[in-house]
């Protein structure tokens, strides 16, 4: 399916059309949606602390969560105490919301919520009801709530929002869920306060909006690897001229496997569903190459003593020069609502 589906959406392949009846049921539905927020038919939660949502309008992995990661960490740099709220993801479903931390089970709360609990060390709080969420994090003390995935959560109001964009994929064919990859349409973009592109953008300039053309350009860049039993953490280059073992349960896998090999790697492709559960079995290759995984699968497999499994971190890498203006602005808005509030 997922192979299929990737040709529909970002390869041309022309079955897309006898899904366009069901993308326009889809339409009609967010559409009808999003009016009865607009006009108070259906309620919506302010928090009483500035809400900034990054999130995005295709299914499937953007880079949402390093720059979630990222911001969290120049909010602290600038004297914000930020919390996270996230909707846990392949974790068990919760009534309540739930506290999470680096020592968390991921197939509870979430495999993402674990990781930026451990990535970040600020609160991080899970909930199908992001507002609920938010309302913990607000009685826990924090000052500045990151909505990760949250554009379409429409009952939190927010106060700043970001739009990630995968460079490498773009917006695909431009339809509607489900014959393309958009849960919203593409003049969304021209209501959210920044567009950030995951990579240099493969699509032609003449195929671009005038938003997607003036996003802010970031990259992911991996340096090291560390063994998941912490015995040992060496440069990536080291990997260079071998042959391993890639798993990756991510929105765009071969996002991960591209930066493997840009590396000098060989790679044996594991592309997994997003958020799938793992454990050692799921590993067991027959042979004595390493193993290579995202940080969001490691979290998955605590407790594994083995010296073949390696974790890769990456951090978002972005031009100072274009952030710094834009963190000010960011910054600027979020003190005047604290003043405010």
């Amino acid at each position: 399916m997922y192979k299929w589906l990737h040709r529909v959406w970002y390869e041309g392949a022309s079955s897309y059309q006898m899904l366009l009846p069901l993308s326009g049921l889809y339409w009609l539905l967010i559409t009808l949606r999003r009016c009865m927020f607009r006009f108070g038919l259906l309620g919506r939660y302010r928090a009483t602390v500035p809400v900034v949502v990054v999130g995005n309008i295709t299914a499937g992995g953007t880079g949402k969560t390093p720059v979630t990661i990222w911001l969290s960490r120049e909010f602290r740099e600038r004297g914000f105490s930020p919390g996270i709220v996230s909707r846990g993801y392949g974790g068990s479903r919760s009534t309540t919301s739930m506290r999470v931390d680096s020592a968390s089970d991921p197939n509870v709360v979430g495999d993402e919520p674990v990781l930026l609990a451990k990535k970040t060390g600020c609160p991080v709080v899970v909930d199908a009801d992001r507002s609920r969420a938010a309302q913990m994090l607000v009685d826990d003390g924090v000052n500045v709530i990151i909505a990760d995935d949250g554009l379409q959560h429409y009952r939190l109001e927010r106060s700043y929002e970001i739009c990630v964009i995968d460079g490498s994929r773009g917006l695909g064919n431009r339809l509607l869920l489900p014959a393309g990859p958009l849960r919203e349409t593409i003049d969304r973009l021209g209501q959210v306060d920044q567009v950030l592109i995951n990579g240099r953008t493969s699509e032609k300039s003449a195929e671009l909006t005038v938003v997607e053309q003036n996003a802010i350009e970031f990259e992911l860049i991996a340096e090291e690897v560390t063994r998941l039993n912490g015995s040992l953490t060496r440069p990536i280059a080291r990997f260079a001229g071998t042959t391993v073992h890639g798993v990756a349960a991510i929105g765009n896998p071969v996002r991960f496997f591209d930066l493997l090999r840009t590396h000098g790697i060989q790679v044996i492709e594991h592309a997994l569903r997003d958020h799938a559960k793992l454990d050692v079995r799921d590993l067991s290759f027959g042979d004595d190459f390493e193993i290579l995984m995202t940080e969001k699968d490691a979290v998955k497999l605590k407790g594994t003593t083995s010296d073949k499994y390696w974790t890769v971190p990456v951090e978002m890498k972005i031009d100072p020069v274009v952030a710094g203006p834009w963190l000010e602005q960011i910054e600027s808005r979020l003190r005047s609502e604290l003043e405010i509030q």
